[in-house]
């Protein structure tokens, strides 16, 4: 198991990214989070099998409606989720 980070820019708030990116999770049971970020990119931080998790990033470009600028990916520390779930509401960062 391992956990990554992902952060994707260009259309991908108010078009059901999130919505989408959740069913795609549960459906290959990766468990994480998604939430919106303030300058417009979708954050998502997604725990399973290494290549259960190459192929839900590779889904993601499947999602209707979005189009994806930039995805970038990096491995962080294992974090352990009961689900997939949407956060909202405003998430404080540093760049």
């Amino acid at each position: 198991m391992k956990t990554v980070e992902i952060r994707i820019s260009g259309r991908v708030q108010g078009v059901g990214f999130r919505a989408c990116i959740k069913r795609i999770a549960t459906n290959l049971g990766v468990v994480g989070e998604a939430m919106n970020l303030p300058d417009g990119r979708v954050l998502v931080t997604a725990t399973g099998e290494p290549a259960v998790l190459d192929k839900f990033v590779s889904m993601l470009y499947g999602c209707p409606r979005i189009v994806i600028r930039d995805l970038s990916l990096q491995e962080v520390s294992l974090a352990r989720y009961p689900e997939f779930t949407i956060q909202r509401g405003a998430y404080q960062y540093s760049t």
